[in-house]
């Protein structure tokens, strides 16, 4: 009886790794991939922000998002993430007000900004590109990020293309990386068991 547990602790432990690996080589690997294309919309995802100062890890994804609607990639510039209990506005608004800063019209940017989570962001910005008959969506995140903001929009139902920031903090060195990877290891692992979102 102990014999048999043991293998089978064994079996878990070892197919518990395999799979880890893998999600690993393929969080990385989609994160290395820059699908820049002309699309629908500019999708920048969420992050931190302070009293509406964007955090390093938001201003990143801004900063490159615009650059990619400068070069005429999309007509139009989505900014999402809601607030958390104690913040006075949301990361949307820190986002658009940066947007705005940088350039990008008002009338070109769209908000989402109810969500809390990569996975009910996400669910907003495909009612909002429904809305305004928007089919396709080029998302900006940070690299481990981009995994799962893509499994998530195209199990949407929109037509999904990343293009990562390379200067998020997160890629800062590789204690940082290896922490985002192990985030989105649970995340990730999170949605396909109980299409729950996290952070």
């Amino acid at each position: 009886m102990i014999r048999n547990l043991g293998r089978i602790g064994l079996a878990v432990f070892v197919g518990s790794t395999v799979v880890a690996a893998w999600m690993t080589y393929r969080i990385w690997d989609t994160g290395s991939r820059d699908d820049r294309r002309p699309a629908d919309a500019i999708v920048v995802l969420g992050a931190a922000q302070y009293n509406g100062r964007p955090s390093t890890i938001l201003r990143s994804r801004v900063e490159h998002a615009i650059e990619l609607y400068e070069a005429g990639l999309a007509k139009w510039f989505v900014v999402t993430g809601g607030k958390a209990e104690g913040d006075v506005t949301t990361e949307a608004a820190a986002a658009r007000a940066l947007a705005l800063r940088r350039g990008v019209p008002a009338s070109a940017i769209l908000v989402e900004d109810r969500g809390r989570t990569t996975l009910t962001s996400l669910r907003g910005v495909a009612g909002i590109l429904r809305e305004n008959g928007l089919r396709s969506a080029l998302f900006v995140s940070d690299r481990t990020h981009m995994l799962r903001v893509l499994k998530i929009a195209r199990d949407e139902g929109i037509e999904a293309y990343g293009s990562p920031t390379d200067t998020s903090p997160t890629d800062a060195s590789v204690g940082n990386r290896f922490e985002a990877t192990l985030h989105e290891l649970g995340g990730i692992t999170l949605y396909f068991v109980a299409a729950q979102g996290s952070e």
